[in-house]
C-alpha cells in the first residue's frame, strides 16, 4: 500500500470521528517521511491498555477493535474502526496510560505518527504539523463526546 491509497482512506472516511485534515496530496507527501507503516496480523494487539506510548496511527487497511479491559459486562468493546480511521490520537498529547486496546480484527496495514517524528516535523513545517495536532484534537474530542453520553467508562 503506497500513500496514495492511505490520503483516499482517509479522505473518504464517511464516519463520524473522522480524521478531517485540510491536506493535499502534496502536503501528505511531506509528512509522508514522518511516517512508518507496520503489518499487523488479525488477533494482534496495536496499543495495549495501560501501556505509555507517544503515537498515533492511521489506518490504510483492515479493521481494528477498541476495547477496555475491566468494566460492566457488556460494556468493552468501545468501536470498530474501518481503513481511514485514525487511532491513538491522545498519545501525542499525553504522555499518560492508554485508556483502551486496540485488537486487529483482520490483518491490517498502519502508518504511525511517533511524537518525536512529530516534533521533527513541527521545526521543518510548523503549520503541517499543527493541522495534523488540530484534526486529531477534533476526532479526540469527538470520541469523547460519544463515550460520554454511553457513559464509557474511561480509565
Amino acid at each position: 500500500m503506497d500513500l496514495n491509497e492511505l490520503v483516499q482512506a482517509i479522505q473518504t472516511l464517511n464516519a463520524e470521528d473522522a480524521f478531517r485534515a485540510r491536506l493535499n496530496l502534496d502536503q501528505w507527501r511531506t509528512v509522508a517521511p514522518y511516517l512508518t507503516r507496520h503489518d499487523i496480523r488479525s488477533g494482534d494487539l496495536l496499543i495495549k491498555q495501560g501501556d505509555s506510548d507517544r503515537s498515533m496511527y492511521f489506518l490504510a487497511q483492515g479493521t481494528l477493535q477498541v476495547f477496555v479491559t475491566g468494566g460492566p459486562p457488556g460494556s468493552n468493546r468501545i468501536a470498530i474502526l474501518r481503513a481511514g480511521s485514525v487511532i491513538g490520537e491522545p498519545g501525542l498529547f499525553s504522555d499518560g496510560p492508554r485508556m483502551a486496546n486496540v485488537e486487529a480484527m483482520t490483518p491490517c496495514s498502519v502508518w504511525a505518527l511517533r511524537g518525536p517524528r512529530l516534533e521533527e516535523l513541527s521545526q521543518r513545517s510548523p503549520a503541517l504539523a499543527l493541522e495534523l495536532l488540530r484534526a486529531a484534537g477534533g476526532v479526540m474530542a469527538m470520541r469523547m463526546r460519544a463515550n460520554m453520553s454511553r457513559q464509557v467508562p474511561f480509565t
